[in-house]
């Protein structure tokens, strides 16, 4: 074997490891990718127009809309537990120790916690619409963060995707006709903007450290570890959650939302329980597609919900959808498709050399 087929032997082992999802069939990795994307596109597009309804028929506890977006985590833990590792594969020598998982856990729980509130905060004051375009910024954040925490390369399509969505939710900010609920003065509209946005780079950072723990710390490739990340660190950003909760004095006036709320209180429940589901499906798919592909995939494919919410929003709540919007729209739709290409052809190429060493460790 020449000096150069031993390098394209090591760079390609390197790489099966970094990414053990290429050892599937091709249609099967197609397949897991699939399902997630369905997950999350479905859980996020809900989940907003549930946050929205909530908040239109009564609802105005910011700490209840943050606590709903991880308190649904108990219905992980059927599909977890049947999921999970034996003993001995759970306690081999490259399992991390508790003390590292309970660090790691807790440190993403309170980013998840404070992420969701600024999340809710953004959606009080703006439509569903304006709020869904405005959170496609966190591709381009997330671009950055992948770049310096996870040496994710920025070509020259991820670059175009990037521009492309910044561009987009930057129409939305400087648009005069951007809407936010009936009643809502500008100034509110532009906190409901900046939390917004710093809730996308906040949720960006986050992806990119759950990509690295799995890189780092984590090092499996069960699914049964996308479930625990997303049930301990659900835990963690709860609890939180439930102590703003109580520490603001929402609590006193969740008795008064169940009384008033526009369609009952049997909806109001149902509303409350509904939201919990649909982020836990969606964070299923987040964190999968992180593990299966990459966090920036993942913020690409969130990226893509966000910008088909806005129609969902216009049939729901009959939100007003300008010039302006439809064109923020469209961006996205286009960054979405840049970034689709871009993986589609690292895909190709990774499989390429997987072939080709394959043939060389043949042959020698």
């Amino acid at each position: 074997m020449t000096d150069n087929q031993e390098s394209t032997v090591n760079k390609a082992e390197n790489l099966m490891d970094e990414s053990p999802f290429l050892k599937l069939k091709r249609w099967q990795w197609w397949l897991l990718v699939a399902i997630n994307i369905f997950f999350l596109i479905a859980g996020q597009a809900a989940a907003v127009l549930l946050g929205r309804f909530y908040y239109d028929k009564g609802g105005n506890s910011k700490w209840m809309a943050t606590l709903v977006q991880t308190a649904g985590f108990p219905v992980l833990c059927i599909p977890w537990f049947l999921l999970r590792p034996s003993r001995e594969a759970s306690t081999s020598s490259t399992s991390p120790s508790i003390k590292t998982l309970a660090l790691l856990y807790f440190v993403l729980g309170v980013l998840l916690a404070g992420d969701n509130m600024l999340y809710s905060v953004g959606l009080l004051y703006l439509s569903a619409s304006t709020y869904s375009l405005i959170c496609a910024t966190q591709l381009a954040f997330n671009a950055v963060f992948s770049y310096f925490l996870n040496s994710q390369k920025v070509t020259a399509l991820i670059l175009n995707s990037v521009v492309i969505l910044s561009l987009s939710a930057a129409l939305i900010a400087v648009n005069d006709d951007s809407d936010g609920p009936s009643g809502v003065p500008k100034g509110k509209f532009l906190i409901g903007f900046l939390c917004t946005l710093g809730a996308s780079a906040l949720y960006s950072l986050l992806l990119s450290f759950m990509q690295l723990s799995f890189q780092k710390v984590l090092k499996k490739e069960t699914f049964s570890v996308v479930l625990e990340m997303q049930i301990c660190t659900s835990v963690v950003a709860s609890c939180l959650s439930s102590t703003g909760l109580f520490a603001s004095g929402e609590w006193k006036s969740l008795q008064h939302e169940l009384e008033v709320f526009g369609t009952g209180r049997v909806s109001y429940v149902l509303t409350l329980v509904w939201t919990a589901i649909t982020w836990q499906v969606c964070a299923v798919g987040v964190v999968g597609l992180i593990f299966v592909v990459s966090s920036l995939f993942s913020n690409v494919i969130s990226t893509l919900s966000l910008a088909v919410t806005p129609l969902a929003a216009l049939v729901v709540f009959h939100d007003k959808m300008n010039g302006v919007k439809v064109i923020a729209m469209l961006l996205a739709l286009c960054g979405f498709a840049s970034y689709i290409y871009q993986n589609y052809i690292d895909d190709k190429k990774a499989r390429r050399l997987q072939t080709h060493v394959r043939e060389i460790q043949h042959t020698a």
